[in-house]
């Protein structure tokens, strides 16, 4: 790698790094700028799941484990079944996106992946960034580590976790209809907190079955097994199983300003960047927007933040996000309210910030109650 200086260095590779790597190395526009991918993990493990839903046919077909058009939502007095077309929800093993993204990369004279850990940026007329071996310069850094200013003061925004442990289980006979999964079930519960538990079917003898919290604390490591043991017996009744694999995550679902941290030479990526939807976690869909936003802008001269962000809905996402802190135990009815009272395509559209007005509106008119009026006034 003869030189130290790079037009575009990008510090993680992830799904955000990954993805913009994969799209500038795609784009003609690029292919004489020399850019560098930096982590300290070659990314050889399967380490989360992605799942998303969209419209047809998409770029990541060729890598998906398994996809449904057909979605079950239960709480404790409903059960809806969700025909989710014209929108297929995807599946996607970490592992197969990022052995894919190498495979591409590694084929472009201009992209260098470096296996090194990234200690700090300095900004001068060039951007330096410091590793454990060298120092490297770049006209523009993309970074997708996330500030040390979020932990130290996101006591002044609206912060909940959207923790989780998934088992991937395996049973002797086929006892899981492939042809549907359960978005969210709430009828194993943690307490009187938004708990549930999501079944995604892979085989009829394999599914991931994950228990999430959307709250503002963590819990220790053994309760996501109680909970997890529980719904396989209780609601699944299954008694004889084995755990083939298991994930853990912590999503901030935050309305942190993460993007006030991006200055015209460095641009904040990923989580760090404010692409995970406050509301939701939700995160493979928006990352493939903003990247080919922030694409768009760089060819056009643009600030690459720029119109990367619609304030309605982080307004919306605020609003939301109250609501849980407050209001923990509101987690189930507003879900519910969200699946029974308005279309699920509606709800995508919204989710995925494709929304009409007169979606939002029915949208936030399904949610109508206290908790979200007194919410709504405290967000104004």
């Amino acid at each position: 790698m003869g030189s130290s200086h790079f037009d575009y260095i990008i510090i993680g590779n992830g799904l955000a790094g990954f993805q913009l790597a994969i799209a500038l190395s795609n784009d003609p526009f690029f292919k004489n700028k020399q850019i560098a991918l930096f982590d300290k993990d070659p990314k050889t493990t399967n380490d989360k799941t992605w799942c998303y839903w969209e419209k047809g046919n998409g770029k990541w077909d060729h890598l998906i484990t398994k996809s449904w058009e057909t979605a079950y939502f239960y709480s404790a007095n409903e059960t809806l079944e969700l025909q989710l077309q014209p929108y297929t929800y995807k599946m996607l093993e970490s592992i197969h996106f990022y052995n894919e993204a190498r495979r591409i990369l590694s084929q472009k004279e201009n992209i260098h992946c470096v296996l090194e850990e990234v200690l700090e940026i300095e900004e001068h007329s060039k951007v330096t960034v410091i590793t454990t071996e060298a120092s490297y310069t770049a006209t523009h850094v993309f970074d997708s580590r996330i500030t040390s200013d979020f932990q130290a003061q996101k006591e002044k925004y609206v912060t909940i976790a959207q923790h989780f442990k998934g088992w991937t289980i395996e049973t002797d006979t086929p006892v899981f209809d492939i042809d549907s999964f359960t978005m969210m079930d709430y009828r194993v519960k943690h307490n009187n907190q938004t708990t549930f538990t999501y079944v995604l079917p892979i085989t009829p003898q394999k599914a991931l079955i994950e228990f999430t919290y959307f709250t503002p604390q963590l819990v220790a490591d053994d309760v996501y097994d109680i909970y997890l043991k529980k719904y396989i017996s209780e609601i699944l009744k299954i008694e004889n199983y084995k755990v083939s694999a298991v994930e853990k995550g912590v999503i901030p679902m935050t309305n942190f300003p993460f993007k006030n941290y991006s200055t015209p030479n460095v641009t904040k990526i990923g989580t760090a960047g404010g692409w995970v939807k406050g509301s939701t976690g939700y995160s493979f869909k928006h990352t493939e927007k903003k990247v080919f936003q922030l694409i768009e802008n760089i060819k056009a001269n643009r600030l690459p933040t720029e119109n990367l962000f619609e304030k309605k809905y982080d307004f919306y996402d605020k609003v939301f996000l109250k609501v849980l802190k407050d209001n923990n135990e509101m987690g189930e009815w507003i879900f519910e309210q969200f699946y029974a009272k308005n279309s699920v395509q509606t709800m995508f559209q919204f989710l995925d910030e494709e929304s009409s007005f007169k979606d939002e509106f029915n949208v936030m008119k399904s949610l109508f109650s206290m908790a979200f009026i007194k919410a709504f006034f405290k967000t104004l």
